[in-house]
């Protein structure tokens, strides 16, 4: 049989003092068993020993239920006073939220009224027995939207403002207005605690809103005076007219531009009465009549704005302007543009005389421009004429003199030879210049770019200036290149050899270096040199004809014309020209090529080609076509005055007619793109191939649209764009045969 513990002889449950009792009451029963027991063996003293240790642990026990039993008061004490602290809160939260002015509830997270004051619901008295804690939030909504104080707005029922009273409940913050019978409203705010509850704030904005509207009614009304006035005070006529086609405001001006008593003017008159007023009193511009109003005012919103005018009378033109407004009204103003009108018509004669006169100055401009030119292509044609002519006799010349021996002369005669051979050859090289010159000048000099190697063009002027640069005890170095760019061999070797003749002729002392860079896809060319160097302020002189800086200009030293023809020629070939020089250190003249990745060029070095003379335009019959009377009777002349004969028409169809009527087709037809309704340009010069066959013809247009230069590339039919390059289209006409053909 196992002893049972003493510990299972106290119940935990029990209050310390019963505890206590019971110990003491198994102290006392086992000091008396303990002394009725005989001490046989010792069992009586070891059982008083066990007694004795007994009563130790129990007297610690009781000690330990004592402390314990202290600790137990103070914190009964302590929660006794977190109770009565509690309550107090409790009961001061009640009073305060009873105090607040507005309407307060609180849902707990579970969505259960927790607590509310007596002003939460006080607006709606069939809610207020309802609002007690424990109901939900569901059943509040409900209640409230089946409450005979709430105002639904219109066409909406119970149900639907429930569903969008708990589909606000959804967001944790939201403020909005709630409508009461009496024109009384409400303001809820609404907010989302930390733990998932719902605080609603309800406040009464019945005072708020109605000073608002009537602050609002003051300003609309304060706006329609300020309205009125302006209309009033504006020169336009206007009324204005409701969704419902009702008139609604005017001022007096539109009684006086339509001649209409104020006395027929009246709220909610309807347009119709206007619109008769309109068609009987007045006149529509075109585009416009009485029915065509009145559908764009009985049309649905969204009606594009109108503009028209009517005229009162054979003096009186009005401006009139329809535009929708906001609310599917509209508003009708009327200008008068009497006034604009005659100024119009007086500036269009202004302008017409104008541009007579313009056109007056123009045409002598252009008799003095082709005079000009003609004079100046005289004088070219002359030099180069000239310059072409003297070059044989000079050549002749040192041939001959050439052909004399020197060793059987003197030596006072053979110095002259020698004299006499370098001052051809100095003559031969200015003329040679000047044919040069007069090609740029005339626009005659004909450009092949082809890729070319550059050590064909370097090697070449090596050799022909290294005993020159060696003569003057200079070091010339040309730097090999084999690369390939894209040039006209001969203007190329022609710009190198001024650039290295001036470099190597200037120059007393040092070197001239002539090399290429590579840049991207670019090659530049450098002729450098260590001569006197040029300064900042002579840079763009020194490719003026005639011009040098050190001494003036002579047969013996050179005339200055080597920059001028590097100069033009660059120009025309497209390669940028650069110039970087100091005084005392030398210049740089630099030449931009394009690189290509051709692996040999077409054309070695070979001498500059001498283009073939434009021939002259004249003996052509040219058939023009252009609807401008004042542009046609320009070209014609214009062409008139190069010699060639002139059919001119102001229409296809009359060009079609004309050229029926003579029997003859031209040479060539000049063409405009715009020739009014019937057709364009293109059109006519297609029809008159279809017809006649592929006869020459140009087109001319100031349109400069891809398509259209994309459809002339397509027919093969040249276009020159206006204002018309006369030499251009002179030199295209000088390269068409004569071919007049019967038709």
């Amino acid at each position: 049989m196992t002893r049972p513990r003493a510990q299972s002889l106290l119940n935990p449950a029990d209050p310390p003092e019963r505890q206590r009792d019971k110990l003491l009451a198994i102290a006392e029963a086992l000091m008396r068993r303990v002394e009725q027991v005989t001490d046989d063996s010792g069992a009586a003293y070891a059982q008083f020993q066990r007694a004795a240790m007994l009563e130790d642990q129990v007297s610690a026990r009781t000690r330990d239920l004592e402390r314990t039993l202290d600790l137990l008061h103070q914190s009964n004490a302590r929660l006794a006073e977190a109770n009565r602290e509690t309550e107090a809160a409790r009961r001061n939260l009640a009073d305060a939220i009873e105090t607040v002015q507005e309407g307060f509830a609180l849902f707990g997270p579970d969505e259960v009224l927790v607590m509310c004051n007596s002003r939460f619901g006080m607006h709606m008295l069939d809610l207020r027995d309802h609002l007690k804690p424990g109901l939900s939030f569901d059943a509040y909504v409900e209640r409230v939207s089946t409450s005979r104080y709430l105002a639904l707005p219109e066409g909406e029922t119970p149900a639907d403002w429930a569903v969008r009273r708990r589909k606000r409940h959804q967001d944790r913050h939201v403020i909005f207005n709630v409508r009461l019978v009496w024109d009384r409203w409400l303001q809820v705010s609404e907010h989302r605690t930390q733990n998932g509850g719902t605080v609603i704030i309800q406040t009464d904005v019945t005072d708020i809103i109605r000073l608002e509207r009537e602050e609002r009614g003051r300003m609309l009304d304060d706006q329609a005076r300020i309205i009125r006035a302006t209309l009033d005070h504006i020169s336009q006529g206007v009324c204005i007219f409701d969704g419902r086609q009702r008139l609604v405001g005017w001022n007096n001006r539109l009684g006086d531009l339509l001649a209409i008593p104020l006395t027929r003017f009246r709220m909610g008159l309807g347009f119709t009465t206007l619109l008769e007023r309109l068609d009987t009193e007045t006149t529509f511009g075109e585009g416009m009549d009485a029915a065509t109003l009145a559908a764009w005012a009985e049309a649905p919103p969204g009606r594009p704005k109108l503009h028209f005018e009517v005229r009162r009378g054979p003096l009186l033109i009005l401006q009139a302007d329809a535009e929708e407004m906001p609310d599917g009204g509209f508003v009708l103003s009327f200008t008068d543009i009497t006034p604009e009108r005659a100024a119009l018509e007086q500036l269009s004669a202004v302008n017409e005389t104008l541009e007579a006169r313009v056109m007056e100055r123009t045409l002598e401009l252009a008799d003095a421009l082709a005079d000009a030119e003609r004079a100046n292509a005289s004088r070219a044609r002359f030099v180069a004429a000239a310059s072409h002519d003297l070059l044989q006799p000079l050549s002749a010349a040192k041939l001959f003199i050439g052909s004399i021996g020197a060793a059987a002369l003197a030596p006072a005669a053979a110095e002259a030879i020698t004299k006499a051979q370098n001052a051809l050859g100095q003559v031969e090289g200015i003329l040679s210049a000047l044919l040069d010159i007069s090609k740029l000048e005339t626009g005659r000099m004909a450009v092949n770019p082809v890729p070319v190697r550059l050590n064909r063009i370097l090697d070449p002027l090596r050799e022909e200036f290294a005993a020159i640069a060696a003569a003057k005890g200079l070091r010339l170095t040309v730097m090999p290149c084999s690369a390939v760019v894209i040039s006209d061999p001969a203007y190329l070797r022609r710009i190198l050899q001024n650039l290295i003749g001036n470099a190597v002729r200037y120059t007393r002392q040092g070197r001239v270096l002539v090399g290429a860079r590579r840049q991207g896809g670019m090659i530049r060319l450098e002729v450098r040199d260590t001569g006197p160097g040029i300064a900042e302020a002579d840079q763009d002189a020194i490719f003026r004809e005639f011009h040098r800086l050190d001494a003036p200009a002579s047969a013996s030293e050179g005339m200055g014309l080597g920059l001028a023809i590097v100069e033009r020629a660059c120009a025309a070939l497209g390669h940028p020209l650069g110039l970087q020089s100091e005084v005392g250190l030398g210049s740089c003249f630099m030449l931009q090529l394009t690189r290509t990745d051709s692996a040999t060029d077409l054309y070695p070095p070979m001498a500059p080609p001498v283009a073939d003379p434009v021939s002259e335009p004249g003996s052509r019959i040219v058939f023009l076509v252009e609807n401008e009377p004042d542009l046609r009777h320009a070209m014609c002349l214009l062409l008139e005055r190069w010699g060639i004969s002139v059919l001119d028409a102001g229409s296809a169809e009359e060009a079609l007619s004309l050229i029926e009527e003579i029997g003859i087709l031209p040479d060539v037809f000049l063409v405009d793109q715009q020739l009014g309704e019937g057709m364009t340009g293109l059109d006519f010069i297609r029809l008159i191939r279809a017809r006649y066959g592929k006869l020459p013809a140009c087109l001319i247009t100031a349109e400069r649209s891809r398509d259209l230069a994309a459809d002339c590339d397509a027919a093969g039919i040249p276009r020159f764009l206006k204002p018309i390059d006369a030499r251009a289209l002179e030199s295209w006409l000088a390269s068409l045969p004569a071919t007049t053909t019967l038709v």
